[in-house]
């Protein structure tokens, strides 16, 4: 397949652009040890992120009705809270409003900003992703991201890897999904984009989980582009 005429490059965000662990856990110290809570900030970024794809398929599954990621977050760190034995009705409520920020708040990977600059010489770029339009955009400015426009979950009110998440983005920005490329680090990602019509570009962060991470390691299909880092992806087009 070309991308030559690929208008748009829409970006998962969390993983393939910034590194959520590290700036979870970052954010997360110093509660954790104001409550006197021992445990180790990296496993509680691994324990809150866990709960992020079950709490999604609770709105594909179409078991609760849409609300935003911010909301389901909120709701998965109280559940971790009280599995470490801290019921969250005793922390102030900006105290939890301020470490549910943590998602707004996390540094690019260190090729991200260099990379999507270049991308963007060619291509229009935004978020794919599924984190709302509010955290996106202050994620943007925290990291210096140089996006054109947001789209994904909140402007399809749907949650990746359904079909509609993909193609109501593509219609978003006014294109027909085959001009459309998505550009993620997750095999199941780009999987469901090109069973959209999308074209695919892997990157491959094999530390987003950490030095132990299991999971897309390596390209699972033959994707459009396999690269290892977003500098590497815009020279593989030219960029």
């Amino acid at each position: 397949m070309t991308m030559a005429e690929v208008g748009f490059l829409g970006f998962d965000v969390f993983g393939t652009v910034v590194d959520w662990r590290a700036g979870v856990a970052r954010k997360s110290e110093p509660f954790l040890r104001s409550k006197g809570l021992d445990v180790d900030p990296l496993t509680f970024a691994d324990e809150w992120r866990s709960r992020y794809d079950p709490a999604m398929e609770e709105v594909r599954a179409g078991r609760r009705p849409w609300v935003r990621l911010d909301v389901l977050n909120r709701e998965n760190l109280e559940q971790v809270l009280r599995r470490h034995g801290l019921d969250p009705a005793t922390v102030p409520a900006a105290e939890l409003h301020a470490l549910n920020l943590a998602w707004q708040e996390l540094d690019p990977w260190p090729d991200a900003v260099e990379g999507l600059t270049r991308l963007k010489r060619r291509f229009a770029i935004g978020p794919l992703s599924n984190g709302h339009l509010a955290g996106m955009m202050r994620l943007a400015r925290f990291g210096g991201l140089p996006w054109d426009v947001i789209v994904g979950a909140e402007i399809a009110r749907s949650y990746k890897p359904q079909a509609q998440t993909y193609l109501r983005s593509a219609e978003a920005v006014g294109l027909a999904p085959t001009q459309v490329g998505m550009v993620a680090a997750h095999n199941n990602d780009l999987k469901a984009a090109r069973e959209c019509g999308l074209h695919t570009v892997f990157v491959r962060r094999p530390l987003e989980h950490g030095a132990g991470q299991r999971s897309d390691l390596n390209a699972e299909q033959d994707w459009d582009i396999v690269a290892d880092s977003l500098v590497a992806a815009a020279d593989a087009l030219g960029c």
